[in-house]
């Protein structure tokens, strides 16, 4: 027999006790009808009250230290009388998000330790090429012309990655603790696609990439933004695009306009990303081609900190993307 509540604990209690008292009181007086009745029936109803009572309080008793563990205080409403069914309910849902809370730990444990892993690659491969160079020159090179100029270019060119490394990885360190103060104005977001076209123009005709507008716009456009974050936002998607576009392909910019933002789209005719890697493509060091972008002068950090830039602006970033055809990167501006 399965037992809810401690009513039902308090009843069978009772009817043993009335059973054992009439089966006393008969056996000492069986003539008496009255006493037969009446202290069978009185036992019973003591067992019952007293029972109920103290299997009550003790459950209640225990019910508190549990809503303790579970919510390290009690509130009023939970220690006047919780029910038992409510509080396994409680418990079994205390128990599902603690389940994902540690799921949820386990994924970012798991993410740093990619992070460090992919932080002491980064680092070491630049690291381990200076010091090969330098000792190199040591080793007597240093007296070759022909080898110690060629050699101190490639040790510059690493310590110069080593440098934009750090500075990326500075610069998301400083929005994320937000101790940088930025500063929002009127910009003119043409102007300011038209500055980083100018910036970026050299870096496309390497690769024959063309950069455009959509569509002519011969009106500013105003928002309301800080021109420097917002510069670097559209540099890392502009450079993104150059990066992973073909040959002779083209990155187009597109301004459209909504009720209270202006989306910005940068677009590429590039080779595209899987469906897979979409949702870590802001993780910082996630690279969907390993081997290209660092042989392009990535750090892998630009995404990061498009995502960290717009993020301090209030406003966020997407993607769309088919392979062989190309990516959207996609986000808006409040208009000025």
């Amino acid at each position: 027999m399965r037992i809810n509540s401690s009513r039902q604990i308090a009843l069978i209690l009772a009817m043993l006790g009335f059973l054992l008292s009439l089966a006393t009181v008969y056996y000492l007086d069986q003539d008496n009808l009255t006493l037969l009745i009446a202290a069978p029936l009185f036992t019973a109803f003591l067992i019952y009250i007293f029972t109920a009572i103290l299997i009550k309080r003790f459950i209640f008793d225990k019910i508190q230290v549990i809503y303790r563990i579970i919510y390290s205080k009690v509130d009023k409403q939970q220690r006047a009388q919780p029910v038992l069914n409510e509080v396994l309910l409680q418990a079994e849902k205390w128990a599902s998000t603690r389940q994902a809370e540690i799921a949820n730990l386990k994924q970012q444990a798991q993410y740093r330790r990619e992070f460090v892993g992919n932080l002491a690659h980064e680092l070491r491969t630049p690291l381990f090429s200076v010091q090969g160079y330098i000792d190199t020159l040591l080793e007597g090179g240093l007296e070759d012309p022909k080898i110690n100029y060629d050699y101190l270019s490639r040790a510059d060119k690493n310590l110069e990655r080593l440098t934009v490394l750090v500075k990326d990885l500075s610069a998301i360190a400083d929005i994320e603790s937000n101790q940088e103060n930025i500063e929002f104005a009127k910009l003119n977001i043409v102007s300011t696609v038209e500055e980083v076209f100018s910036l970026l123009e050299l870096r496309a005709k390497k690769k024959n990439v063309k950069l455009k507008f959509s569509k002519n716009y011969d009106r500013p456009i105003m928002v309301m933004a800080n021109k420097d974050k917002i510069l670097q936002v559209i540099s890392n998607l502009v450079m993104n695009a150059i990066h992973y576009s073909r040959k002779d392909g083209h990155c187009s910019i597109k301004l459209s306009d909504a009720p209270n933002h202006i989306l910005v789209e940068v677009k590429d005719d590039g080779i595209g990303i899987a469906p897979e890697h979409l949702t870590r493509l802001f993780e910082r060091f996630y690279r969907v081609d390993k081997s290209r972008s660092r042989n392009d002068g990535g750090t892998g950090l630009g995404l990061a900190i498009v995502k960290h830039l717009l993020e301090s602006h209030g406003q966020t970033i997407n993607v769309h993307s088919e392979l062989g055809i190309g990516s959207t990167f996609s986000f808006t501006l409040p208009k000025a």
